[in-house]
Protein backbone atom coordinates (compact mmCIF):
# COMPACT_ATOMS: atom_id res chain seq x y z
CA UNK A 1 0.00 0.00 0.00
CA UNK A 2 1.65 3.77 -0.69
CA UNK A 3 2.36 5.62 2.01
CA UNK A 4 -0.30 8.23 2.73
CA UNK A 5 -0.14 11.31 1.75
CA UNK A 6 1.03 13.30 4.88
CA UNK A 7 -1.80 16.23 6.51
CA UNK A 8 0.78 18.85 8.35
CA UNK A 9 2.90 21.62 6.92
CA UNK A 10 6.38 19.37 8.18
CA UNK A 11 4.61 16.42 5.82
CA UNK A 12 3.68 17.80 2.52
CA UNK A 13 7.15 18.31 1.06
CA UNK A 14 7.32 17.21 -3.12
CA UNK A 15 7.73 13.06 -3.21
CA UNK A 16 9.49 12.07 -6.36
CA UNK A 17 8.04 10.19 -8.00
CA UNK A 18 9.84 9.24 -11.09
CA UNK A 19 12.25 5.93 -11.09
CA UNK A 20 14.94 8.21 -12.68
CA UNK A 21 14.69 11.20 -10.27
CA UNK A 22 14.61 8.51 -7.48
CA UNK A 23 17.79 6.96 -8.90
CA UNK A 24 19.78 10.93 -9.32
CA UNK A 25 18.52 11.82 -5.26
CA UNK A 26 19.97 8.40 -4.21
CA UNK A 27 23.19 8.76 -5.67
CA UNK A 28 23.67 12.36 -5.00
CA UNK A 29 22.45 11.32 -1.23
CA UNK A 30 25.31 9.18 -1.33
CA UNK A 31 22.85 6.09 -0.56
CA UNK A 32 21.60 2.58 -1.94
CA UNK A 33 18.88 2.74 -4.24
CA UNK A 34 16.09 0.49 -2.81
CA UNK A 35 14.02 -0.44 -5.47
CA UNK A 36 11.02 -1.75 -2.54
CA UNK A 37 11.70 -0.34 0.57
CA UNK A 38 8.26 -2.16 2.27
CA UNK A 39 10.34 -5.90 1.05
CA UNK A 40 13.54 -4.82 3.63
CA UNK A 41 13.43 -7.27 6.34
CA UNK A 42 13.14 -6.26 9.86
CA UNK A 43 16.37 -6.95 10.53
CA UNK A 44 18.29 -5.27 7.86
CA UNK A 45 15.49 -2.28 7.93
CA UNK A 46 16.79 -1.38 11.50
CA UNK A 47 20.29 -1.29 10.43
CA UNK A 48 19.62 0.58 6.67
CA UNK A 49 17.81 2.97 9.13
CA UNK A 50 20.38 4.02 11.00
CA UNK A 51 22.22 5.03 7.57
CA UNK A 52 19.61 6.56 6.19
CA UNK A 53 18.64 8.36 9.32
CA UNK A 54 22.32 9.66 9.96
CA UNK A 55 22.16 11.33 5.75
CA UNK A 56 18.64 12.71 6.73
CA UNK A 57 20.17 15.35 9.18
CA UNK A 58 23.02 16.37 7.19
CA UNK A 59 20.27 17.19 3.93
CA UNK A 60 18.69 20.40 3.64
CA UNK A 61 14.76 20.41 3.76
CA UNK A 62 12.86 20.37 0.91
CA UNK A 63 15.54 18.96 -1.74
CA UNK A 64 14.49 16.02 -3.64
CA UNK A 65 17.40 13.98 -1.89
CA UNK A 66 15.55 14.68 1.38
CA UNK A 67 12.41 13.73 0.24
CA UNK A 68 14.02 10.38 -1.26
CA UNK A 69 15.59 9.38 2.08
CA UNK A 70 12.64 10.35 4.16
CA UNK A 71 9.88 8.54 1.89
CA UNK A 72 12.34 5.79 2.35
CA UNK A 73 12.47 5.30 6.14
CA UNK A 74 8.38 5.74 5.82
CA UNK A 75 8.41 2.64 3.86
CA UNK A 76 10.73 0.86 5.35
CA UNK A 77 9.34 1.17 8.81
CA UNK A 78 5.91 0.52 7.59
CA UNK A 79 6.11 -3.20 9.40
CA UNK A 80 6.10 -1.03 12.56
CA UNK A 81 2.62 0.46 11.63
CA UNK A 82 1.32 -3.06 10.85
CA UNK A 83 2.62 -4.54 14.24
CA UNK A 84 0.67 -1.62 16.13
CA UNK A 85 -2.46 -2.24 14.27
CA UNK A 86 -2.73 -5.93 15.32
CA UNK A 87 -3.62 -4.72 18.57
CA UNK A 88 -6.25 -2.69 17.53
CA UNK A 89 -7.73 -5.15 15.01
CA UNK A 90 -10.60 -6.43 17.65
CA UNK A 91 -12.18 -2.75 17.46
CA UNK A 92 -14.53 -2.49 15.11
CA UNK A 93 -16.35 0.98 16.12
CA UNK A 94 -13.55 2.53 14.70
CA UNK A 95 -13.90 2.17 10.78
CA UNK A 96 -12.28 0.32 8.17
CA UNK A 97 -8.72 -1.27 9.35
CA UNK A 98 -6.84 0.45 6.13
CA UNK A 99 -7.87 4.06 7.97
CA UNK A 100 -6.12 3.26 11.11
CA UNK A 101 -3.36 1.94 8.69
CA UNK A 102 -3.34 5.62 7.36
CA UNK A 103 -3.58 6.89 10.86
CA UNK A 104 -0.66 4.99 12.34
CA UNK A 105 1.63 5.80 9.06
CA UNK A 106 0.90 9.64 9.87
CA UNK A 107 2.17 8.27 13.57
CA UNK A 108 5.27 6.91 11.66
CA UNK A 109 5.66 10.20 10.03
CA UNK A 110 5.80 12.37 13.16
CA UNK A 111 8.30 10.15 14.45
CA UNK A 112 10.54 10.09 11.57
CA UNK A 113 10.55 14.06 11.49
CA UNK A 114 11.35 13.77 15.70
CA UNK A 115 13.77 11.44 15.75
CA UNK A 116 17.76 12.52 16.57
CA UNK A 117 20.21 9.98 15.61
CA UNK A 118 22.91 11.71 17.48
CA UNK A 119 21.01 10.39 20.89
CA UNK A 120 21.87 6.75 19.45
CA UNK A 121 18.33 5.80 20.73
CA UNK A 122 16.29 2.67 18.76
CA UNK A 123 14.08 4.32 16.05
CA UNK A 124 11.30 1.39 17.22
CA UNK A 125 11.05 2.93 20.88
CA UNK A 126 10.85 6.31 19.74
CA UNK A 127 7.94 5.27 17.12
CA UNK A 128 5.64 3.00 18.75
CA UNK A 129 4.43 5.62 20.89
CA UNK A 130 3.86 7.95 18.02
CA UNK A 131 2.23 5.22 15.99
CA UNK A 132 -0.50 3.99 19.11
CA UNK A 133 -0.87 7.36 19.79
CA UNK A 134 -2.41 8.39 16.81
CA UNK A 135 -4.45 5.18 16.30
CA UNK A 136 -6.09 6.02 19.98
CA UNK A 137 -6.96 9.29 19.21
CA UNK A 138 -8.58 7.87 15.91
CA UNK A 139 -10.79 5.84 17.99
CA UNK A 140 -11.13 8.37 20.46
CA UNK A 141 -12.52 10.73 18.03
CA UNK A 142 -14.51 8.49 15.82
CA UNK A 143 -15.69 6.07 18.56
CA UNK A 144 -18.30 7.74 20.07
CA UNK A 145 -21.58 7.19 19.42
CA UNK A 146 -22.72 10.58 20.20
CA UNK A 147 -20.30 13.39 19.08
CA UNK A 148 -19.56 15.26 22.32
CA UNK A 149 -16.31 17.85 22.92
CA UNK A 150 -12.72 16.83 23.01
CA UNK A 151 -12.74 18.61 26.98
CA UNK A 152 -15.41 16.08 27.77
CA UNK A 153 -13.51 13.58 26.25
CA UNK A 154 -10.68 14.08 27.89
CA UNK A 155 -12.08 14.47 30.99
CA UNK A 156 -14.02 11.23 30.93
CA UNK A 157 -10.43 9.54 30.65
CA UNK A 158 -9.31 11.68 33.59
CA UNK A 159 -12.07 10.38 35.47
CA UNK A 160 -11.87 6.30 34.87
CA UNK A 161 -8.17 7.02 35.35
CA UNK A 162 -9.06 8.94 38.90
CA UNK A 163 -11.96 6.45 39.96
CA UNK A 164 -9.42 3.02 39.47
CA UNK A 165 -6.40 5.09 41.84
CA UNK A 166 -9.36 6.28 44.18
CA UNK A 167 -10.99 2.85 44.19
CA UNK A 168 -7.47 0.87 45.53
CA UNK A 169 -6.69 3.93 48.11
CA UNK A 170 -10.10 3.99 49.75
CA UNK A 171 -10.91 0.31 49.73
CA UNK A 172 -14.61 1.55 47.96
CA UNK A 173 -16.12 3.50 44.92
CA UNK A 174 -15.27 7.18 45.06
CA UNK A 175 -18.16 9.38 45.29
CA UNK A 176 -17.93 12.55 42.93
CA UNK A 177 -16.35 14.86 45.88
CA UNK A 178 -13.44 12.71 45.92
CA UNK A 179 -13.16 12.26 42.58
CA UNK A 180 -13.25 16.66 42.07
CA UNK A 181 -11.14 16.98 45.13
CA UNK A 182 -8.63 14.55 42.95
CA UNK A 183 -8.88 15.64 40.21
CA UNK A 184 -8.56 19.35 41.19
CA UNK A 185 -11.76 20.39 39.82
CA UNK A 186 -15.38 20.93 40.52
CA UNK A 187 -17.94 18.75 41.31
CA UNK A 188 -20.19 20.21 38.51
CA UNK A 189 -17.45 19.53 36.00
CA UNK A 190 -17.42 15.93 37.49
CA UNK A 191 -20.87 15.17 37.08
CA UNK A 192 -20.53 16.89 33.31
CA UNK A 193 -18.10 14.52 32.27
CA UNK A 194 -19.44 11.61 34.12
CA UNK A 195 -23.11 12.24 31.55
CA UNK A 196 -20.45 12.79 29.06
CA UNK A 197 -19.21 9.45 29.16
CA UNK A 198 -22.71 7.90 28.24
CA UNK A 199 -22.54 9.47 24.68
CA UNK A 200 -19.57 6.38 24.08
CA UNK A 201 -21.99 3.89 23.55
CA UNK A 202 -25.76 3.90 22.84
CA UNK A 203 -27.97 0.74 22.81
CA UNK A 204 -31.47 0.15 20.13
CA UNK A 205 -34.74 0.74 21.77
CA UNK A 206 -35.89 -2.40 19.97
CA UNK A 207 -33.31 -4.57 21.91
CA UNK A 208 -34.39 -6.96 23.84
CA UNK A 209 -34.80 -6.03 27.70
CA UNK A 210 -32.84 -8.07 29.37
CA UNK A 211 -33.94 -6.89 33.13
CA UNK A 212 -37.91 -8.21 31.92
CA UNK A 213 -38.86 -11.49 33.08
CA UNK A 214 -37.97 -14.42 29.70
CA UNK A 215 -40.01 -17.09 28.84
CA UNK A 216 -39.38 -21.20 29.57
CA UNK A 217 -36.86 -20.89 26.45
CA UNK A 218 -34.52 -18.38 28.11
CA UNK A 219 -35.80 -15.40 25.68
CA UNK A 220 -37.10 -12.52 26.49
CA UNK A 221 -40.97 -12.39 26.29
CA UNK A 222 -41.09 -9.72 23.77
CA UNK A 223 -40.57 -6.88 25.38
CA UNK A 224 -37.85 -4.42 24.12
CA UNK A 225 -35.92 -1.21 26.02
CA UNK A 226 -39.08 1.22 24.00
CA UNK A 227 -41.55 -0.78 26.28
CA UNK A 228 -40.19 -0.21 29.50
CA UNK A 229 -38.21 3.29 29.14
CA UNK A 230 -41.06 5.20 26.97
CA UNK A 231 -44.00 6.99 28.69
CA UNK A 232 -46.93 9.03 27.09
CA UNK A 233 -46.39 12.88 26.84
CA UNK A 234 -49.32 14.43 28.25
CA UNK A 235 -48.11 18.06 26.85
CA UNK A 236 -48.55 16.26 23.14
CA UNK A 237 -52.19 15.94 23.27
CA UNK A 238 -51.85 19.75 24.03
CA UNK A 239 -49.80 20.34 21.06
CA UNK A 240 -52.55 19.03 18.75
CA UNK A 241 -55.60 20.44 20.78
CA UNK A 242 -53.55 23.89 19.65
CA UNK A 243 -53.08 23.22 16.14
CA UNK A 244 -56.60 21.92 16.19
CA UNK A 245 -57.98 25.24 17.70
CA UNK A 246 -56.02 27.82 16.06
CA UNK A 247 -58.07 28.17 12.47
CA UNK A 248 -61.05 27.24 14.52
CA UNK A 249 -60.35 30.56 16.19
CA UNK A 250 -59.63 32.61 13.30
CA UNK A 251 -63.08 31.69 11.93
CA UNK A 252 -64.72 33.61 15.47
CA UNK A 253 -65.62 37.73 15.34
CA UNK A 254 -63.12 40.09 16.61
CA UNK A 255 -65.77 40.54 19.39
CA UNK A 256 -66.10 36.66 20.57
CA UNK A 257 -61.83 36.58 20.31
CA UNK A 258 -61.81 39.44 22.79
CA UNK A 259 -64.26 38.05 24.92
CA UNK A 260 -62.01 34.57 24.83
CA UNK A 261 -59.36 36.64 25.43
CA UNK A 262 -60.48 38.71 28.51
CA UNK A 263 -62.07 35.18 30.26
CA UNK A 264 -59.06 32.90 29.68
CA UNK A 265 -56.48 35.38 29.04
CA UNK A 266 -56.47 37.87 31.73
CA UNK A 267 -59.24 35.87 33.64
CA UNK A 268 -61.70 38.25 34.51
CA UNK A 269 -65.20 37.53 35.61
CA UNK A 270 -67.78 37.68 33.51
CA UNK A 271 -69.16 40.83 35.05
CA UNK A 272 -66.00 42.74 34.28
CA UNK A 273 -66.10 41.17 30.89
CA UNK A 274 -69.82 42.77 30.09
CA UNK A 275 -68.30 46.09 32.20
CA UNK A 276 -65.80 46.47 29.56
CA UNK A 277 -68.22 45.80 26.70
CA UNK A 278 -70.96 47.48 27.77
CA UNK A 279 -73.33 44.47 28.10
CA UNK A 280 -74.64 42.64 31.11
CA UNK A 281 -73.40 39.48 32.58
CA UNK A 282 -76.29 37.31 31.49
CA UNK A 283 -75.19 38.25 27.34
CA UNK A 284 -71.58 37.61 28.33
CA UNK A 285 -72.27 33.94 29.64
CA UNK A 286 -74.32 33.18 26.53
CA UNK A 287 -72.13 34.30 23.76
CA UNK A 288 -69.20 32.43 25.46
CA UNK A 289 -71.11 29.47 26.06
CA UNK A 290 -72.45 29.26 22.58
CA UNK A 291 -68.79 30.17 21.30
CA UNK A 292 -67.28 27.62 23.89
CA UNK A 293 -69.61 24.92 22.01
CA UNK A 294 -69.15 25.76 19.12
CA UNK A 295 -64.90 25.12 19.33
CA UNK A 296 -65.59 21.63 21.06
CA UNK A 297 -67.99 20.45 18.62
CA UNK A 298 -65.54 21.89 15.48
CA UNK A 299 -62.60 19.97 17.38
CA UNK A 300 -64.18 17.03 17.64
CA UNK A 301 -66.04 16.38 14.27
CA UNK A 302 -64.02 14.13 11.47
CA UNK A 303 -62.75 16.65 8.92
CA UNK A 304 -63.96 16.41 5.20
CA UNK A 305 -61.37 15.53 2.44
CA UNK A 306 -61.54 18.92 1.44
CA UNK A 307 -60.65 20.09 4.85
Amino acid sequence: MPAPAPTSSSQTDAVVPHPRRRVQAARIADLPRIEEPREVAPSDARELSRVFFRRLSELPTGTPEHQYVRNALIEMNASLVQYAVRRFRGRGDGGDIEDIVQVGTIGLIKAIDRFDPARENEFATLAMPYITGEIKRHFRDTSWAVRVPRRLQELRLDIAKAKEELTTTLDRSPTVADLAGHLGITEEDVIEGLVAANGHTTGSLDAPHSGHAEGADGSADGHTLADVMGEEEPALERVEDIQTLAPLLEQLSERERRMLRMRFGEELTQAQIGAALGISQMQVSRVLGRVLAHLRASMLEDPGPGA
